[in-house]
């Protein structure tokens, strides 16, 4: 198996914020959500009544009333069903393959793609709403799964720490001022954790990523088991010593709204050229008693009112071309025009030999 690197030629975008973020923007609210034309329209084979419940991961966040809007058009209620992390969603999902326990589920990234379409949990659904989402995005030419969002996880640094300038590459951080003072995440653990891990692999291949992160063992890198650990621990944003980190290339966004005193730009900066692409998909699970109610919800996950609410909610980009994201993202947000990209096949057929290497070499 070779593995060459691969860089992905569409627009920037960012990752969703960990749960921390999520927490905080839920008690916010979101985007004006409110529309005079409807965007969905209630399919002829659905009853009046119809539930869809939706299963997500526990990051899942949208504004208060946000489905009350896609009730009002179609009168199918929703009840979201949260399931843990990605990697977990995708589990359960395959536990009750052919007899969900839910009708749609949102959330599987491309990192996870390739198993959940292996095990054949959704059904085809082909939504009109795809010809505003740009091609790149569409990694199923089958339409078994639809994008929603998309963003990057990057290197992320706190300027203060470095007066001369911090890195702008993955090949700096190998140097010992910068890999003492670096903190990541196990990717056995933590989706960022495996996006990283997959960024060195798409930049250094399968000869190479393995000396590349002896160097960050010999100079110091710390590991946690999670996001929050890192970003809230040992980041110096919480608190913690170290002035490098495993985050998004949405993170100075939040650092800006969040920030508790009046502040000119964002204390963090982003090494571009690290960011590895994750998309988010929904699909419609195979074996649905409303297939038709869950291709409507769909639809409107890819609506003008969906597609606006996501990137203060999520701190993600909205797949939908024609949806502006605010003007926070494009005032903070890095941009990342050539980000990091391997397949999904390529991430599924490697995974598990990848993090046991990584493990050997960081852990042991």
């Amino acid at each position: 198996m070779s593995k060459s690197s691969k860089r992905a030629a569409f627009p920037s975008t960012s990752i969703a914020l960990a749960v921390a973020f999520l927490l905080l923007l839920a008690a916010c609210g979101g985007a004006e959500t409110a529309n005079a034309e409807p965007e969905v329209e209630t399919p002829e084979a659905v009853e009046p009544g119809t539930t869809v419940r939706l299963l997500t991961h526990d990051s899942f966040s949208v504004s208060d009333g946000l489905f009350d809007n896609f009730t009002l058009e179609t009168g199918i209620d929703v009840e979201v069903v949260n399931a843990g992390d990605a990697g977990e969603l995708v589990a359960r999902a395959i536990l009750t393959a052919g007899q969900p326990e839910a009708d749609v589920l949102f959330g599987v990234d491309n990192t996870f793609l390739q198993r959940a379409l292996d095990a054949d949990i959704f059904t085809a659904y082909e939504s009109s709403g795809l010809a505003s989402v740009p091609d790149e995005l569409e990694l199923d030419p089958d339409n078994r799964v639809t994008p929603i969002d998309y963003g990057d996880v990057c290197l992320n640094y706190w300027k203060d720490a470095f007066p001369n300038g911090g890195p702008s590459s993955l090949a700096d951080l190998t140097r010992p001022e910068f890999a003492s003072t670096f903190v990541t995440m196990d990717p056995e653990a933590s989706s960022p954790g495996f996006a990283f891990l997959l960024a060195t692999i798409a930049t250094y291949g399968d000869d190479g990523w393995q000396d590349y992160w002896q160097q960050l063992a010999d100079g110091g890198v710390t590991v946690t088991s999670g996001w929050s650990d890192a970003y809230y621990g040992e980041f110096v944003a919480g608190g913690g010593d170290k002035a490098i980190v495993t985050s998004y290339a949405t993170s100075p966004v939040a650092e800006m709204i969040f920030a508790t005193t009046d502040i000119d730009e964002p204390p963090t900066g982003v090494v571009a050229d690290s960011c590895f692409r994750q998309v988010e998909f929904a699909g419609v699970l195979a074996g649905t008693e409303h297939a038709d109610a869950a291709g409507a919800l769909i639809d409107f996950m890819l609506s003008e009112t969906f597609q606006a609410d996501i990137p203060l909610n999520m701190f993600v980009f909205p797949a939908n071309s024609t949806v502006a994201a605010p003007p926070s993202f494009a005032e903070w947000a890095t941009d990342v025009d050539d980000p990091l990209i391997l397949s999904p096949a390529e991430i599924e057929e490697g995974r598990s030999e990848w993090t046991e290497e990584w493990a050997e070499i960081v852990l042991r």
